[in-house]
């Protein structure tokens, strides 16, 4: 659960609903293994945001559940496909933390960043 208020939203792709549960899978093991293997040199939790985990080194969607968001925004006439499928990364990833049952810490900026608090 996210301590702070937010707002949450809708992604724009149109999926059906195994494949938005498979994309929940997914993200929710990305979160448990950041909040598990990475810290900083005292062994403190770090922030996070959505490309830490799934942009940067880890921009290769490919023959993971989130290529179908990829995938819907190409074959729909997005300009810009890859970040309006990072886009609804970031929702999915904010709501998924909200429900999560762990306490994270979140701050709004260009991009939004959580910390779990570890508990």
């Amino acid at each position: 659960m996210i301590i702070e208020s937010v707002t949450h939203r809708s992604i724009s792709a149109k999926i059906d609903s195994l494949d938005f549960e498979r994309i929940n899978t997914y993200i929710q093991g990305a979160v448990y293994c950041w909040c598990k293997n990475v810290k900083d040199n005292n062994g403190e939790n770090l922030w996070f945001i959505a490309s830490d985990l799934f942009g940067g080194e880890n921009f290769f969607w490919e023959g993971t559940p989130l290529y179908v968001l990829y995938n819907w925004h190409l074959q729909n006439g997005a300009s810009d496909p890859v970040n309006m499928a990072g886009r609804d990364v970031g929702h999915i990833l904010k709501s998924l933390i909200d429900k999560d049952p762990r306490v994270f810490h979140t701050r709004p900026g260009r991009r939004r960043e959580y910390l779990w608090t570890g508990n």
